[in-house]
C-alpha cells in the first residue's frame, strides 16, 4: 500500500519542461482556471488566441509534439461528427449547399468555436496536468480539498487498472485456447457477455481480498498522504501570470463582442 500513499514512490514523471518545478497544486489550479476562462470566450479571434496560448504552453513543456497532437486527434474523433452536422442543423444564412442541404454560416461559426475551445482546453490539460504522475495528481487534488473518496478512487484505479487488464488478457487467452473466434453471431455476443460478467465477478473478489488485507494492516478508511509538496514564490508568480493571460483573453473577447 506504500506506493499508493507516497507521491515520491511514483515513477519519474514525464518531462514537464518549464513546469517541472511548479507545485502540482498550482498546475491543477492553472489548468482549471484556463479551462473556465476559455469556456467563457465567445468570439473566434479570442478562441484562436486561447489556442495560441495552449500551444505556447506545449512548447514550454517540451512534450513530444507528434504524440501529443495524435492524442488530441483521438479526442477530436469523438466530436468530428457533431462538428460536421452543426452547419446543416443550425438555421441561418446559407454558406453553401451539399447534396441539397444548406450549410449556414452560423453553424460553421459554432462548429469552429467548439473545435477551438475543446482543443485549447485539452491541450492545456495535457500539458499542465497530464505530465503529472497519477499518484502526484491524487495528492495535489487531496491537498486542494477534493473529496477523499474521489481521491481514493483515482489512486486505486491507477494502481489496479493494469491488474484488471492482465486478468482480461488471461480470460481472452483461455477463450482462444478453447477455440473461440469472434464472429457476428449470437454465440459471440453470449461469449463476450460471459467474459464481461466474469471480469466483474473477479474484480469484486479481488477487491474483497484487497480490503481484507488492508484492514489487517490497520486501514480505517483513510489513506495517510506522504508527500513533500511545498508552495514557493514561483508557483504564485506562475498562477498570477496565467491569471493575467486569462484576464487579457476575456477583455479581448469582450471588446470584440461589442
Amino acid at each position: 500500500m506504500g506506493h499508493l500513499l507516497s507521491a515520491d514512490a511514483a515513477a519519474p514523471p514525464p518531462d514537464g519542461g518549464a513546469f517541472r518545478r511548479i507545485d502540482p497544486r498550482a498546475r491543477v489550479l492553472a489548468a482549471v482556471g484556463f479551462a473556465a476562462g476559455t469556456v467563457a470566450l465567445s468570439t473566434l479571434a479570442a478562441l484562436v488566441a486561447a489556442l495560441a496560448v495552449a500551444v505556447a504552453l506545449l512548447a514550454a513543456s517540451r512534450l513530444p509534439v507528434a504524440p501529443t497532437l495524435k492524442r488530441m486527434a483521438m479526442m477530436d474523433g469523438f466530436i468530428v461528427f457533431m462538428l460536421a452536422l452543426l452547419p446543416f442543423t443550425v438555421p441561418g444564412v446559407a454558406a453553401f449547399t451539399l447534396w441539397g442541404f444548406p450549410a449556414s454560416w452560423e453553424g460553421l461559426q459554432q462548429a469552429a468555436a467548439i473545435a477551438l475551445t475543446a482543443n485549447a482546453i485539452i491541450l492545456t490539460l495535457m500539458v499542465l496536468a497530464g505530465t503529472l504522475e497519477p499518484a502526484v495528481l491524487g495528492h495535489a487534488l487531496a491537498r486542494l480539498g477534493t473529496p477523499e473518496r474521489l481521491v481514493h478512487l483515482l489512486l486505486f484505479t491507477v494502481r489496479y487498472v493494469e491488474v484488471l487488464r492482465g486478468e482480461y488478457q488471461r480470460l481472452r487467452l483461455s477463450m482462444r485456447a478453447r477455440g473461440f473466434r469472434p464472429r457476428t453471431d449470437r454465440h459471440t455476443v453470449a461469449s463476450l457477455g460471459h467474459l464481461v460478467g466474469m471480469m466483474l465477478v473477479r474484480a469484486l473478489e479481488r477487491s474483497e481480498r484487497i480490503l481484507g488485507a488492508m484492514r489487517c494492516r490497520g486501514f480505517t478508511g483513510r489513506l495517510p498522504l506522504i508527500d513533500r509538496l511545498e508552495w514557493r514564490r514561483g508557483d504564485t508568480a506562475f498562477l498570477a501570470g496565467l491569471a493575467a493571460v486569462i484576464t487579457a483573453l476575456l477583455l479581448l473577447d469582450l471588446s470584440l463582442a461589442h
